[in-house]
C-alpha cells in the first residue's frame, strides 16, 4: 500500500495531505497546520497524530486514480491580483541592490558630514575674519 505524505502552502495556511493508493482507489486526508511547520513540529506531528490521520485517510472512500476532473482556467483578474500580492509581499530589491543601496546611504552620510565640517570651518573663518577687523578698527588701521 504505497502512501505519500505532502506539505504544502494553500493560502493562507499550510496543509499536509496523506494519500494512501491501494486496490480501491486512492484515499486522502488532510492536517492544517496554520503557520509553516518546522522539522521539530512535522517530526512531533508523527509522533503524535499521525495516527489518527491515517486512520481518518483509511476511512474516508477510495476515488479511481484516472478521475481527476479537468480543472478550468483560473481567471485572468485573480492571477492578477495574486501576483501583485506577491509581489508587495517580496522584497523590491536583491542582496546585491540592497548591498548597493546601503553603500550609496552611507556615502552619503560622510558627505554630509564633510558638508557641514566645511561649513564650520568657513563660519569658523568668518568669525576670525570679522574679529580680526574688529581689532584693526580699534587700533585706527
Amino acid at each position: 500500500m504505497p502512501s505519500t505524505f505532502s506539505v504544502f502552502f494553500d493560502d493562507p495556511f499550510w496543509v499536509g495531505v496523506l494519500e494512501i493508493a491501494d486496490h480501491g482507489g486512492v484515499r486522502a486526508a488532510r492536517h492544517v497546520f496554520g503557520s509553516e511547520p518546522g522539522n521539530a513540529e512535522l517530526l512531533d506531528f508523527v509522533r503524535r497524530d499521525f495516527g489518527r490521520l491515517l486512520d481518518t485517510a483509511l476511512a474516508a472512500p477510495g476515488t479511481a486514480v484516472g478521475g481527476r476532473p479537468a480543472q478550468r482556467p483560473p481567471n485572468p483578474k485573480r492571477l492578477a491580483r495574486r501576483a501583485a500580492k506577491e509581489q508587495a509581499a517580496r522584497p523590491l530589491s536583491t542582496a546585491a541592490e540592497a548591498a548597493l543601496a546601503k553603500a550609496h546611504e552611507e556615502s552619503g552620510n560622510l558627505n554630509r558630514a564633510a558638508t557641514k565640517r566645511r561649513a564650520a570651518e568657513a563660519a569658523q573663518e568668518r568669525r576670525e575674519a570679522a574679529r580680526r577687523q574688529a581689532r584693526q578698527r580699534r587700533r585706527g588701521r
